[in-house]
């Protein structure tokens, strides 16, 4: 549905939340973040995060440090209790994707937009400016 409404329609801007930040600008996010990210980059739409600073975390150099939760099995192959699967269906559930800084255009906090290759050197410098905490 996604792709088919910024295939269709005038879509100015995609706009997205962030549950982690890392210091390259990647970011973790629910399930579809990503494939949000991919679609805007196909569709020359710029592509937003908007997040508090506590969101980010300087000691996570890359997303790939980032572990993703494996929500249960269950919550894909049962509805209260019964089962909506056939026995012995593998299921993969992350409750997170991982979105690479190259797709997002810019990173909206409290104290500014920043480009994700600048975030870390310009939160820093924010840092040792107004003593606030950031990871």
């Amino acid at each position: 549905m996604a792709g088919l409404l910024m295939r269709t329609q005038p879509i100015h801007a995609v706009i997205v939340g962030a549950v982690r930040i890392t210091a390259n600008g990647d970011i973790a996010n629910k399930i579809g973040t990503y494939q949000l990210a991919i679609l805007a980059k196909h569709h020359d739409i710029p592509f937003y995060v908007a997040a508090s600073t506590t969101s980010i975390d300087l000691t996570k150099r890359t997303g790939n440090q980032i572990v993703i939760e494996q929500r249960p099995s269950s919550e894909m192959t049962t509805i209260k209790g019964m089962n909506i699967a056939a026995e012995g269906v593998q299921v993969w559930n992350p409750a997170f994707d991982i979105t690479p800084a190259q797709l997002i255009t810019s990173i909206i906090t409290e104290h500014g937009v920043f480009k994700p290759d600048e975030l870390e050197e310009k939160l820093l410098a924010l840092q040792r400016t107004v003593k606030c905490p950031i990871s």
